[in-house]
């Protein structure tokens, strides 16, 4: 009865796990998509390329990777298929590859905002996209082909092993990980502290006053409304929202990934799938921490899209139901005698030959 009831447990969370994966499989491809096709609809977008990276390698990991881990992740893992020894190193060469380009990716996005935001008027200073994009995917080749270096995979009695977490780098491994996370989190939280400083410091700053403005009278009235608040808030809390959820987000999926691939691989392989899947939903949330927090691309997105739904449909109105011609109408003098000229009711240009509906028309 225990083994029964145990067993439908594991079932159940078996179950649950799958769900959720799923959930985040189709939300990445449908997040990813939707902001690739808005950055690439909208010309002159800032970081359009940075944004267009992070939405490819996203795309590539749901298309590789993640279903990867959907149908072969080792027991107690999400899925039960066995890899023969080719797809296995193909499946590290994968992981090993995609997740330093995502995360450098991430890093570099961090840092072309710095620079756009901190020194907006010196784009010399800035190296073009594609030369650090070509950067971010030699370094990821070369961090993916250090999981070409590791043990080879088990035979089909045993698991493969498959992932990364689970021996695929060897000794590799440590250096994998410093290279692939620490070194991303150092360059984004420095890129969102400046953008945080910067933003602070001008939120601090006391506006000037418009040219042609009175000077405040010293009233009482005026001086109770240069009072501070009540209630002070901290300057610059709005601009700290961005950098906090960016440096968030980052911590939050990646930092147990990493720190699994500095423990023992027996120790890695007990949290591989949990650990696994919480980083893969970086990729789901990167089309809205990266997209949808910025306004720019929020405009574009409500443009394309009511550009893609139909419009509402456009009633054909006869030019006598205009609500002044009906005002005239209800307005125009009994018929009867003749009106001379001076008593006739003004009628205005625009009203001018429009035909009075009748009352059975009417009703």
């Amino acid at each position: 009865m225990a083994n029964s009831t145990g067993l439908n447990t594991s079932e159940v969370a078996g179950s649950v796990a799958l769900i959720l994966a799923a959930v985040v499989e189709v939300g990445t491809l449908l997040g990813n998509g939707a902001l690739l096709v808005v950055v690439l609809r909208t010309p002159g977008l800032r970081d359009a390329l940075y944004l267009a990276h992070l939405c490819v390698v996203d795309l590539l990991a749901a298309a590789s990777i993640m279903p990867l881990g959907l149908l072969a992740a080792p027991p107690p893992g999400l899925g039960r298929v066995r890899l023969g020894p080719a797809p296995c190193r193909a499946a590290r060469f994968l992981s090993a590859a995609l997740l330093p380009a995502c995360t450098l990716g991430v890093a570099a996005l961090g840092l072309a905002r710095y620079r756009l935001i901190v020194h907006p008027l010196r784009p010399g200073s800035r190296p073009p996209p594609v030369l650090v994009l070509t950067a971010v995917w030699a370094a990821a080749g070369l961090l993916g082909a250090l999981s070409l270096l590791g043990p080879p995979p088990a035979p089909p009695p045993a698991p493969a092993r498959c992932s990364v977490l689970a021996g695929g780098l060897g000794p590799f491994r440590p250096l994998w990980a410093l290279l692939a996370f620490a070194l991303p989190a150092l360059l984004l939280l420095g890129a969102y502290g400046g953008i945080f400083v910067v933003a602070r410091r001008a939120a601090l700053r006391p506006p000037r006053p418009a040219r042609g403005s009175r000077l405040r009278s010293d009233s009482l009235d005026s001086r109770l409304s240069i009072l501070p608040p009540l209630r002070p808030r901290l300057p610059g809390g709005k601009a700290a929202l961005a950098p906090a959820l960016a440096v968030g987000q980052f911590a939050a999926c990646w930092l147990p990934y990493g720190c699994a691939c500095l423990a023992p691989a027996a120790r890695a392989v007990e949290a591989e799938a949990a650990v696994t899947w919480v980083a893969y939903s970086a990729f789901a949330a990167h089309p809205f921490l990266y997209g949808l927090l910025q306004r720019p691309v929020r405009l574009a997105l409500g443009r394309l899209t009511r550009r893609a739904l139909p419009g509402p449909p456009r009633a054909c109105t006869l030019q006598a139901w205009h609500p002044w011609a009906l005002l005239r109408c209800l307005q125009r003098p009994p018929e009867g005698p003749t009106v001379g000229p001076s008593e006739a009711p003004e009628q205005t240009p625009e009203l001018a030959g429009v035909r009075c509906p009748s009352m059975p028309g009417a009703t």
